[in-house]
């Protein structure tokens, strides 16, 4: 027994876990029940965590090795550690503030994304997450059919590009954004994944990142896309995440997308973020 509490969200998608310090090294035991949990509600939390680096660097450590983080500073001495800053002054939109599925212009996305808070601000400051199962699982049955076969394009270009920096205002961050011409390149993945641990598929689009259709016409793929997506990111798909201070969230980057949002102008929000390697989607 590890003496874990969970607290399901009513619909399955999203739970929250009581009965575990992550400020002290944890058992095999712990680390698989943790697993478990977080596979099966694919979005965890637990409150009360007052981690420093090296903790969130072990935590980190038990789900598997660190993902690739382009295109962002990470924090000095650190190198897996990024800092998910907005100063009160910013005008700019929040970082992440559209869907988006981290870094799915990898040819191995990140399994999973954790997010410590650091500074929450009185109020605004969610995060919404979407769930890519659900959205596969409630397709219209002949467009389903349709996309399992299709595959993807996806590219850094529209945030991390030199041109989409300056478009987005990344100068103006407190951030340290590394755009590059990198950004250009793209990797092809199937509009529709299977989940390399569950087994479950998943729609696995997303509108920061997915620029194209292979195959179709430009028309044709924001056409598509834009179906796609529009149906992904329903009301029912999605969890709202209200933060506190010293909260850490894990999400499973193979099926959810998600979105940073504002509210909070005036007030300082400070996170701390991880990844952890992922497989190339199948």
């Amino acid at each position: 027994m590890t003496g874990i509490t969970v607290q399901p969200r009513p619909n399955g998608f999203g739970a929250h876990i009581l009965g575990v310090d992550l400020t002290l090294p944890l058992t095999p035991e712990i680390v698989l029940n943790l697993r478990e949990i977080w596979l099966n509600h694919q979005v965890i939390s637990f409150t009360d965590q007052p981690l420093d680096h090296a903790a969130l660097e072990r935590f980190t450590g038990y789900f598997g090795g660190y993902g690739n983080d382009p295109y962002v500073q990470s924090i000095e001495g650190h190198d897996h550690i990024l800092e998910v800053r907005r100063e009160p002054d910013e005008a700019i939109a929040p970082f992440g503030a559209a869907w988006h599925s981290d870094w799915s212009f990898q040819q191995t996305p990140p399994s999973a994304t954790i997010l410590h808070a650091k500074i929450v601000p009185p109020i605004g400051g969610e995060t919404l997450y979407a769930d890519g199962v659900r959205a596969f699982e409630t397709l219209e049955t002949s467009l389903r059919d349709d996309v399992e076969s299709l595959t993807a394009i996806h590219s850094a270009r529209r945030p991390y590009s030199r041109e989409g920096y300056e478009k987005s205002g990344g100068p103006d961050r407190s951030m340290t954004i590394l755009p590059s011409d990198k950004a250009w390149g793209t990797q092809e993945h199937p509009v529709v994944r299977t989940h390399p641990e569950s087994g479950r598929k998943v729609l696995w689009v997303n509108p920061v990142y997915t620029i194209g259709i292979k195959g179709l016409s430009v028309a044709d793929s924001e056409d598509l896309l834009g179906k796609l997506c529009a149906h992904a990111l329903q009301e029912e798909f999605v969890y709202t995440h209200t933060w506190r201070e010293n909260m850490l969230t894990m999400w499973d980057n193979r099926s959810v997308q998600h979105c940073a949002q504002g509210g909070y102008d005036g007030h300082r929000r400070v996170l701390h973020r991880t990844t952890v390697a992922g497989d190339q989607p199948f």
